[in-house]
């Protein structure tokens, strides 16, 4: 892999462990209400979102709780690699921790929401750029707000695999700010995330 930036393996990461409490559950197994980024209406949320990353990184790690069968097909017919986190009901930095754990040996890792069904792949694609053109945290920003995924470099993989309960990326970043390189992105999609059914209208 050496130090050529064109040949840092950046994984993707799906954190689709959550419970869906608010949504009702099976959250990310609901379908999406029209066409995204080439994936077609129908295609339930959590598979859209994997698809997504899959086709901007084509090396993408999803996480799912245990005793989630259908959504860990529905995930593995994406292409991503699924993995089980036992713990996953600690919270999504725990799931988080697992996830890169799991890929240790990455050069990088973009963090990405199950729940985000809408972002552009090229938005994928421009946070893994900024990674391997040196950025040590990274980030799109959408009309001046910022928005998902977020990336992280090689260096960030053992603080990473420290995260418990529902401490999350966003503390990471919080303590980083100096570090995050912001990237600019026409894409709405990098805002908007399900929460309730009625986000799905």
């Amino acid at each position: 892999m050496g130090s050529d930036p064109i040949s840092k393996r950046i994984v993707g990461i799906l954190l689709a462990a959550g419970s869906g409490a608010r949504f009702g559950g099976g959250k990310l197994l609901a379908p999406l209400p029209a066409a995204s980024h080439g994936v077609g209406a129908g295609t339930p949320i959590g598979a859209a979102a994997a698809l997504h990353l899959m086709a901007a990184l084509n090396d993408v790690v999803a996480v799912v709780r245990p005793g989630d069968s259908m959504l860990h097909h529905r995930l593995e017919a994406t292409g991503a690699r699924v993995v089980v986190c036992d713990r996953a009901s600690e919270g999504m930095g725990t799931s988080l921790a697992y996830a890169v754990g799991e890929s240790s040996d990455a050069d990088g890792w973009i963090v990405a929401l199950g729940d985000m069904p809408w972002i552009a792949p090229p938005t994928i694609h421009a946070v893994a750029d900024a990674l391997r053109a040196g950025a040590e945290i990274a980030a799109p920003s959408h009309r001046g707000e910022r928005g998902h995924p977020v990336g992280f470099s090689k260096p960030y993989g053992r603080v990473l695999t420290t995260l418990a309960g529902d401490e999350g990326a966003r503390t990471v970043v919080a303590a980083r700010q100096w570090a995050l390189r912001i990237v600019d992105v026409d894409d709405p999609g990098a805002l908007r995330d399900v929460d309730r059914p009625a986000d799905l209208k």
